[in-house]
């Protein structure tokens, strides 16, 4: 029979965001049907907005979820109806190159629901990294449901689905920050502060947060950074050099995205530090740097994908930490709205005003 709930949908290239009703379908094998909880407003719903992830509109936007599983289709052994989980968009396969070398968090054949979620009228749609959650009920795989203490709040649980463990993740699974380190992050809203508090988790004995926005330094400052730079107002790659004895950072993490914050991450670092991007670029950016400092620098370029993490383990450790006071998870939270409210947070996003709004049902 399936499910009539409410949604949040773009339906065109850079038009403001509607509430529609939407048919869920009821799980087949493999899937799951979750009541959403929480789901917080991340930078990739915006870039779906915008075209600028595909175009294969209409999209049912949100992906940053936590909520309870309802059902599941036949085959399904690993949730069953009343868990809390946080929903994850890398489902591993377990028999990809990857996951067969012991690599699952590189897993190359992740998959979704099968079914279609549609509007009233029949028409498909495309759900955000393949779980849409601005809706009251989705439908994903089975493998994208990680279940966790249901003492958790879905408000913060659910930020570990995309943004906060992709910034965590970049730090401590790709980055290898460790005990003593000295750790520069550029871009500080919600997944570079996460890669700060990742950072101070795993020991780092400096944390440079850069910014241009004061009131993000201040935040960094929340989750353990040392020291802050504005970029609006001295050099980023100096005030690093400055900060670590003229030598650069042993990790530089970029969580913008662009090439010219790439290029301070590479000039930030270390002789044979690290780089992470874990900023998300846009199709038509180029970056060029002389191939002699890429040779001569030695060292690791890296990208992070989700921050490398496999939900299977990292969710409910990282849900530990935060039941045990030790994960400052809520300093994420700056408001929660409601489903009417999407379009709005999308402004106050791009305003710099909030590093998260998280949509509760």
């Amino acid at each position: 029979m399936g499910h009539e709930v409410r949604g949040v949908v773009a339906r065109e290239r850079g038009k403001a965001v509607g509430v529609e009703t939407i048919h869920v379908p009821d799980p087949g094998p493999g899937e799951a049907l979750v009541k959403v909880r929480a789901c917080g407003v991340c930078h990739t719903d915006l870039h779906y907005r915008e075209g600028g992830i595909n175009d294969e509109f209409p999209f049912l936007l949100g992906h940053e979820a936590a909520g309870t599983v309802e059902a599941v289709g036949p085959d399904v052994t690993g949730v069953e109806p009343g868990d809390f989980v946080i929903l994850n968009w890398r489902a591993v396969c377990g028999n990809c190159r990857a996951c067969l070398r012991g690599r699952p968090w590189y897993c190359f054949n992740t998959h979704n629901a099968t079914q279609k979620m549609t509007l009233a009228d029949g028409t498909a749609l495309s759900p955000a990294l393949g779980i849409g959650a601005f809706a009251e009920k989705t439908l994903v795989a089975a493998g994208q449901c990680t279940k966790v203490p249901a003492e958790a709040s879905p408000a913060v649980a659910g930020l570990l689905g995309c943004g906060v463990m992709a910034g965590l993740g970049a730090a401590i699974n790709t980055g290898g920050v460790t005990r003593g380190d000295s750790v520069a992050v550029i871009g500080c809203g919600g997944v570079g502060n996460a890669a700060v508090l990742g950072a101070s988790l795993a020991g780092a004995a400096r944390i440079i947060a850069v910014d241009i926005d004061p009131r993000k330094l201040d935040l960094a400052r929340r989750f353990g950074a040392t020291h802050v730079v504005n970029s609006a107002e001295t050099d980023a790659v100096e005030a690093v050099r400055e900060l670590t004895g003229g030598f650069g950072a042993d990790v530089v993490i970029d969580a913008v995205g662009r090439p010219e914050t790439y290029r301070q991450a590479f000039y930030a670092r270390d002789l044979a530090g690290t780089v992470v991007l874990v900023g998300v670029p846009t199709p038509e950016m180029k970056l060029e740097l002389p191939l002699l400092d890429v040779f001569g620098r030695g060292g690791s370029l890296k990208s992070s994908w989700y921050g490398d993490c496999l939900p299977s383990r990292d969710f409910p450790m990282l849900i530990d930490l935060y039941l045990q006071g030790r994960l400052d998870l809520e300093g994420f939270v700056s408001e929660t709205i409601s489903l009417d409210d999407v379009e709005a947070a999308f402004h106050a996003m791009e305003r710099g005003d909030v590093l998260r709004s998280v949509v509760v049902l």
